[in-house]
């Protein structure tokens, strides 16, 4: 399965500069980029409708879905080895260094790919590779009603009839996943039982009465808030009774057949082809050449650093009896920082929220010399997918601004949720993390409309992780020192996650080790833990991108200090790594020398 995060926007090729080599040699790139960019939005859709660019020439696009299909995939691999070729024809001489940047971005995501494609197992919708098809976090059972219920416009009688053929494609994609079930099962690529347990749950939940369907109850309201006639919600309900349910039903009993020989196991090493998977996309979402064994030890390096920290920390708090996890697991118990699992206390957690977001907006102009103009807002993850979703998670932005992005977070029990544990996965998520970074990028006149919506994990995430880290230098926590002590947890929460990922799929742990281990370290809820365990089994590798990236991030900024010394400037370090957009690690480096070489001049 392969990432659709870094696919956007818009379409015109520009015409090439006249004058001098290097100056056509750069219209060249951006004339590729924007070809890649409009045979992108022919194949994916639904990113056309979330950017909000499902208009004009791209119209019809609101009217179907990705292609999951056995078509599709063959698509996928003539795309990427076209590609491959068509870039390594532009070669590199005489590009500017913006466009090697721009290059070497986008190459480096087509031969990730060429990778991953080369193992005939797995799915296209979901947000990061897996070798399951289906999984809690994978498939378009959990990603297509969430996509239509809020991102598919209601406005006209179109976008109505669109999104009446939006389902009858999403009855289809059901069954190109179950047919994939079948093609990946047979050659022994088989879920691990907790897995199927928790997807045929899921799938099972949605095969409800036409009319408590979430997506027939949306179209429903919208139309009628619009003033259309009753046909749409009467043609929606038969839609899912003779469509989408009866799709639903078979790929229940398909994953239940899978389910009677599915093994315990949690890693991917037992598959014939899990080794050489795990190492394809462990390259491809941390953008490094780390082995299995040095994240490892990376994980516990720096758990053995974070939980140092901690440790005096809480008994600064007057947490001094037990290991450092116990009373973390002591403080999730503490009622003074619970809000009541009730719709009212996930309002008030919401409403918290906001009220943390607004105050750190004011204080980022100390770090960074421009926001973004994007709008973005909390939200609880929807309730029929909340058994398998992550802890918490974002979504961008309608590049035309007619949808704020949008941060989730898992509200399925509010008591994984304390009041001190919110804030650091708010900037995470949100400002200045994934909102900030990729609302700079979206609104940027200098890169491809390509490599503005492009997304590497290791950069991305270990971004979003170095942002919590800002709010804390920001004073965030200066009034209340227990959300230091959950920044610390997020922390080591993500060192945590090079261990047990590694374990699982390397190391051959169970997954009953895995949580153990987890929780021991960052003494997170029993319930989150074992989400969140489940996660690493269903996408493997990709948890790991977060605390390398952070590594790098931060390693690139003592680098800058130590060579700038009184001439380092947060500001201009914060805009050199964030103005070319998201680019692999190592890339990221070289950008970082040339703006600390520049500066030192």
């Amino acid at each position: 399965m392969l990432s659709r995060r870094h696919f956007l926007v818009s379409a015109a090729a520009l015409a090439l500069a006249p004058a001098g080599r290097a100056a056509a040699a750069q219209s060249a790139v951006t004339a590729l980029l924007d070809q890649f960019f409009a045979e992108d939005l022919r194949r994916y859709p639904e990113t056309a409708t979330s950017l909000g660019l499902d208009k004009g020439e791209y119209a019809d696009l609101r009217f179907k879905l990705n292609d999951v299909s056995p078509a599709g995939f063959a698509a996928e691999r003539t795309a990427n080895a076209d590609r491959i070729r068509r870039l390594q024809a532009i070669g590199r001489d005489g590009l500017s260094d913006a466009d090697k940047v721009n290059v070497d971005a986008v190459a480096y995501v087509e031969e990730s790919n060429r990778r991953i494609l080369a193992f005939d197992f797995g799915g296209l919708d979901g947000f990061s590779p897996s070798p399951y098809v289906l999984s809690p976090i994978t498939g378009a059972y959990q990603g297509i009603p969430d996509f239509l219920e809020n991102r598919h416009r209601i406005e006209t009688a179109d976008d109505a009839d669109a999104y009446l053929a939006r389902m009858e494609a999403f009855a289809a994609n059901l069954d190109h996943n179950t047919e994939r079930l079948r093609h990946d099962t047979a050659q022994g690529v088989v879920p691990p039982d907790f897995l199927l347990d928790t997807t045929i749950s899921q799938v099972a939940s949605l095969q409800v009465e036409p009319a408590k369907a979430g997506i027939v109850a949306s179209l429903a309201t919208r139309a009628k808030a619009k003033g259309l006639p009753d046909q749409y919600a009467v043609r929606a309900a038969k839609l899912y009774a003779d469509r989408i349910s009866p799709a639903l039903a078979r790929q229940t009993e398909a994953l239940t057949n899978v389910r009677a020989g599915a093994v315990h196991d949690a890693g991917i090493w037992r598959f014939k082809d899990g080794p050489a998977w795990y190492a394809a996309n462990l390259r491809y979402t941390t953008t490094t050449d780390m082995t299995p064994d040095e994240v490892h030890r990376m994980g516990l390096d720096q758990a053995r650093e974070i939980g140092a920290k901690l440790d005096v920390l809480l008994k600064s708090q007057g947490l001094t009896q037990g290991t450092v996890s116990e009373r973390i697991q002591a403080l999730y118990r503490d009622p003074r920082y619970l809000y009541a699992n009730t719709e009212a206390g996930k309002a008030e957690l919401i409403a918290y929220l906001r009220s943390r977001q607004e105050e750190l907006a004011r204080r980022l102009p100390r770090m960074f010399e421009r926001l973004p103009n994007y709008r973005f807002e909390p939200r609880a993850v929807p309730d029929a997918i909340d058994d398998g979703a992550p802890l918490a998670y974002a979504q961008s932005p309608s590049i035309d601004g007619t949808r704020p992005g949008y941060i989730y977070f898992n509200l399925k029990d509010t008591g994984e949720w304390p009041r001190w544990n919110l804030d650091s996965t708010l900037y995470h998520e949100g400002w200045p993390g994934h909102q900030l970074q990729g609302g700079l990028a979206l609104e940027s006149k200098d890169i491809p409309i390509l490599r503005r919506n492009m997304y590497f994990s290791g950069y991305g995430e270990g971004w979003a992780l170095y942002a919590e880290q800002l709010a804390d230098e920001l004073g965030m926590y200066d009034d209340f020192p227990l959300g230091r002590v959950g920044f610390l947890k997020a922390q080591m929460f993500r060192a945590a996650r090079l261990v047990v990922d590694t374990g699982m799929h390397h190391l051959r742990w169970s997954r009953e080790k895995a949580i153990e281990t987890k929780r021991a370290l960052d003494g997170d809820a029993i319930g989150s833990t074992t989400r969140e365990v489940d996660r690493y089994c269903a996408i493997p590798a990709q948890a790991c991108s977060y605390k390398i990236g952070h590594t790098v991030w931060n390693r690139l900024r003592d680098r800058a200090k130590a060579e700038l010394g009184p001439k380092f400037d947060i500001k201009a370090f914060h805009a050199a790594g964030l103005t070319p957009g998201a680019v692999p690690l190592d890339v990221l480096d070289r950008i970082i020398a040339d703006y600390t070489a520049a500066a030192k001049a």
